[in-house]
């Protein structure tokens, strides 16, 4: 069963659920999200000197300190 079919059959099922069920069903898809995201950040932080350079690019958008990616990326 590919990616499709599985959302779409899940969504059949998310359908049938009573509002009790639907609760606990939203509860655990959530946990799901939350895990993956921190997945995701542990992933990103393990990179070395990471944190530093997000921090720095945060600053320099603040500061207006950006191109436009399509001036500096025209085959893209």
């Amino acid at each position: 069963m590919n990616t499709t079919q599985m959302r779409h059959k899940v969504k059949q099922y998310i359908e049938q659920l009573s509002p009790e069920k639907l609760v606990i069903a939203a509860e655990f898809l959530t946990d799901l999200i939350e895990a993956e995201n921190e997945d995701a950040t542990e992933e990103l932080l393990a990179i070395s000197g990471f944190e530093t350079a997000f921090e720095k690019g945060k600053q320099q958008v603040k500061e207006g300190q950006v191109k436009d990616w399509r001036l500096i990326r025209d085959d893209v």
